[in-house]
């Protein structure tokens, strides 16, 4: 079973964002290769969804982040590699008798270009094997009790082949002869092409850890752990905001008995910025990767569903509170397929007057306080609803994010609190802008 999301989900929690803006992903992307830039982008798209893989990977990203490794090879040889292996036409293979190519091999630059790949292409997998053979020899020793020694272990089986093993005996110092080059020819682009390849992918994967394992070590993020079996728990503490500037951290613990998160606060309190905080973290914990957090553990979700930046459908001339409502359907679909969920709602039905918002919140919540095995976090400015949820259901953990007033000014301290608000500053705000004054102004006056 894959982990569950979609497109509202990632767009609201900023995964993988716009080609040159700030986004969860190019905060992590800090890979050396292409092939690895590749294979991240692809862990972003498809999380983990089982406890041994997820804890596996991380196990690995950490051994990398103690170790403090550096990455080892060459990218220009690899982009080298890469382009020989692409050369898959049989009528470029080189031949012992082809007395043209010959004549050519003492002035390679005046040598044709196929010749000239091929040739380059030869001598970068042969560094890169000498490279990766000590790279492993290396690390060996102090991976054994770890999952990477698996890849370890692949790697060096590969390496063995009767075929590539005498590779790394050759002296990189000495010039390659024509029959040489020929003969290694024919065995890396044809016959062992297929396991070249995968040993450059486990180049590329190994870019991933030791890249990620920087990322962590330079912004001291914590590895989660991921439990096993159905717990339906989450523990955050000290999480914040990866691309928030100076956040602030919050801890907070959800189990069946309090699976429901109703935030309430007043606007700029920090409300979108936690739900937000919650939701990257868990998905990145599912990727097996760190987080920005003091310490997190997890029971392995089956999916993530977020609604806070919801857009107006206007192409099919459906309204924002509309849009709002098929956006609930489609979680409750996915909730009645018996699937264990963190869904995040911020602020239920905004797009409708405050009654039906009011008796919207209060159904709706109650609704999911019957899915035990799903985790929710509500934000709300209607505060009666939380009120009337308070009695009615056990399993809420209600909080707030508190505004305090120095004078007439709000002051925000982004810092988790038990309980409902009461806080209502909206009229604070609009004269403390003078909105009112502005739009009595005489020169604001029709026909003066």
């Amino acid at each position: 079973m894959s982990f569950n999301t979609d497109k509202q989900t990632l767009n609201d929690l900023n995964i993988i964002g716009k080609p040159g803006t700030d986004s969860v992903y190019s905060l992590y992307n800090n890979t050396y290769t292409r092939g690895g830039a590749d294979i991240l982008e692809q862990m972003f798209l498809y999380p983990l969804s089982d406890a041994q893989s997820i804890n596996s990977r991380s196990a690995t990203i950490q051994y990398f982040n103690d170790i403090k490794a550096k990455f080892p090879f060459k990218t220009d040889l690899l982009d080298g590699a890469e382009i020989y292996l692409a050369m898959t036409d049989e009528r470029t293979k080189l031949r012992h008798d082809d007395n043209n190519i010959s004549r050519k091999i003492g002035n390679l630059i005046s040598a044709d270009g196929d010749y000239k790949v091929i040739y380059n292409g030869i001598t970068a997998i042969i560094q890169l094997l000498h490279t990766l053979n000590n790279f492993i020899t290396e690390i060996r020793s102090s991976a054994i009790n770890t999952p990477y020694h698996e890849e370890l272990a692949q790697m060096s089986a590969l390496l063995a082949d009767p075929g590539i093993a005498p590779l790394l005996t050759l002296n990189q110092t000495v010039k390659i002869s024509h029959v040489e080059i020929v003969d290694h020819d024919n065995l890396l682009r044809f016959t062992l092409r297929l396991q070249i390849k995968e040993l450059l992918n486990c180049i590329y994967r190994l870019d991933v850890y030791i890249s990620i394992a920087e990322v962590a070590l330079k912004h001291n993020y914590v590895f989660p752990m991921a439990v096993a079996g159905k717990q339906h728990a989450v523990k955050f503490s000290g999480v914040y905001h990866p691309l928030v500037k100076n956040a602030l951290a919050n801890s907070i613990d959800i189990s069946p008995q309090n699976n429901i998160v109703f935030l309430t606060g007043a606007n700029m309190a920090g409300k979108s910025t936690f739900m937000k905080t919650l939701g990257i973290a868990l998905y990145l914990a599912h990727m097996g990767f760190p987080v920005a957090a003091r310490k997190m553990e997890f029971s392995v979700m089956d999916g993530l569903y977020t609604t806070i930046n919801l857009p107006d459908d206007l192409s099919s001339g459906n309204s924002h509170f509309y849009a709002e409502v098929l956006r609930v359907k489609k979680i409750a679909k996915e909730l009645g397929a018996g699937k264990n969920l963190f869904v995040v709602f911020d602020e239920l039905f905004r797009g409708t007057n405050v009654k039906d918002a009011y008796e919207g919140t209060i159904a709706i919540t109650k609704a999911f306080a019957e899915k035990r095995n799903c985790i929710f976090v509500v934000s709300t400015h209607i505060i009666e609803a939380g009120e009337v949820l308070r009695k009615d259901c056990s399993n809420i953990n209600f909080v707030y994010l508190p505004t305090l007033m120095e004078g007439n000014q709000p002051v925000y301290t982004y810092k988790l609190e038990q309980g409902i608000t009461a806080d209502r500053h909206g009229m604070i705000i609009i004269n403390n802008e003078r909105i009112l004054e502005i739009l009595g102004s005489r020169k604001n006056k029709t026909g003066v």
